[in-house]
């Protein structure tokens, strides 16, 4: 397997983890999530990160897990592995693992405790000390970790680790943090993959960004906008979005989206079981009507776009 690097483009869909109705790692169901994701134009897959379960898994099963899905994909496209740990040893242990089992390269996210540009700077340079020159993604993600992450400290970053190779933006709003980065012409260029499961994707095309790195329970959305945007149709790429994006939206929602997505992909066979692990935020007969109800109205939108 390649390496992950500076060129990385396309969608990197982010995965679940699926799970058995009694709480095990479904193998079975990993494989035929692989060949879902990559049917759908998945140019490349990001496992183990915020919405699959990471944390939820033992340091062996996340190594078990990756190992699995690398030996899936078969180099067909790049994997990349979520590492993130409230501690250094734990995150190099289970990258290097990864890395020796041909995952392409890292995500981190850095963690909570972190208030200022300084702290984010010693943060990122302790990862790149523990991750030893393994080529890695700094996901921004504020939303989730309390952790603002500013176009100079991205820009300090870029100029003194050439093993980040990535910027996973998902700040929101944010599109003018893009805007920003890709205007740093006097820095080494990396890649943007956006996330936020989409829901600004054609936007963030427009500024920027690389392709999408996020997950959404309707790949092909993904894949179809940024091919549109890639052959210069920028009218069939909003018009597509705009047939998906009320399900986006819907399976964007803090708490049960991830119950959601698990329906969703369980319904289009991906899956086996829509089970997650404990501590769970289920969803119930209400949200499976309303998700039912956008389907039927995904279709008819989808069906007039021809």
């Amino acid at each position: 397997m390649a390496l992950l690097d500076e060129s990385a483009a396309g969608v990197f869909i982010i995965a679940v983890t699926p799970f058995t109705d009694t709480g095990a790692i479904d193998f079975a169901s990993a494989d035929a999530m692989v060949e879902f994701y990559l049917a759908r134009g998945a140019t490349g897959l990001t496992i183990l990160g915020m919405m699959g379960e990471a944390p939820k898994l033992s340091v062996a099963e996340s190594v078990a897990f990756s190992r699995h899905v690398v030996r899936r994909v078969a180099g067909r496209v790049p994997v990349v592995v979520g590492v993130s740990s409230p501690g250094f040893a734990a995150m190099g242990e289970l990258a290097r693992a990864v890395m020796d089992d041909g995952a392409a390269g890292v995500m981190v996210a850095p963690g909570g405790a972190l208030r200022t540009d300084d702290a984010v700077l010693r943060y990122c340079g302790q990862v790149a000390e523990t991750l030893g020159g393994i080529p890695w993604v700094l996901q921004d993600f504020p939303q989730s970790t309390g952790v603002f992450i500013s176009p100079s400290v991205i820009r300090r970053v870029v100029e003194g680790d050439p093993s980040c190779v990535m910027l996973k933006h998902e700040d929101w709003p944010g599109l003018a943090k893009i805007s920003t980065v890709r205007e740093m012409t006097d820095i080494r260029r990396i890649s943007i993959l956006v996330g936020n499961g989409g829901v600004f994707l054609p936007e963030e095309l427009r500024r920027g960004a690389d392709g999408a790195m996020t997950g959404f329970a309707f790949p092909e959305m993904m894949s179809g906008v940024y091919a549109a945007h890639r052959a210069g149709d920028e009218q069939r790429a909003s018009d597509l979005f705009d047939a998906y994006l009320p399900l986006a939206r819907y399976e964007q929602q803090p708490g049960p989206g991830l119950g959601v997505r698990k329906y969703l992909l369980h319904k289009r066979g991906a899956i086996a079981s829509a089970a997650q692990r404990r501590p769970v935020v289920g969803i119930g007969p209400r949200e499976i009507a309303e998700v039912e109800f956008l389907l039927a109205r995904q279709a008819l939108r989808l069906a007039a776009l021809g």
